[in-house]
């Protein structure tokens, strides 16, 4: 019983921990920009335009420089993903995806640590990994110098 109080208590932090998060500035502009993004009808239609040229790639793709217009698809979907990846919005976004993404990992990090620090916390960036004499995680069976 003393073992279930424990965990709900420690659930109960990591909720807050949450909270606290979503009320964050970072979190708040990460929002913003989403918003802006998704109401705006000139960079919805960039995207919608890579959309589209992405599944004329991917079918491009499946017979590769033998379809007859591999080179015109191929030109057309780097352009339509330039012409969004150029777009305010979309880089806004993912400027504060980033920076959003970066908290995680550290507030995921830091619990993880102060557990132990051999604990593997999948974070997605090298920066966070590099304490860890598993960074790339145990799939190699031990050949990281863990005992796995």
């Amino acid at each position: 019983m003393l073992a279930t109080i424990e965990s709900i208590k420690l659930v109960e932090k990591a909720e807050m921990i949450g909270e606290s998060i979503i009320a964050s500035d970072i979190a708040k502009d990460y929002r913003h920009f989403y918003h802006k993004l998704q109401s705006d009808p000139e960079t919805r239609k960039k995207i919608a335009e890579f959309v589209k040229m992405k599944d004329h790639y991917e079918d491009v793709q499946r017979f590769g420089r033998f379809h007859p217009d591999y080179k015109q698809i191929m030109t057309d979907t780097r352009l339509r993903k330039r012409e969004m990846d150029m777009d305010e919005n979309v880089a806004n976004v993912r400027k504060a995806e980033t920076e959003l993404q970066s908290l995680l990992d550290e507030v995921s990090t830091l619990i993880g640590r102060s557990v132990s620090e051999h604990i593997k916390v999948p974070t997605g960036n090298p920066f966070f990994d590099s304490g860890s004499s598993c960074s790339g995680g145990c799939g190699t069976g031990g050949g990281c110098g863990c005992s796995a």
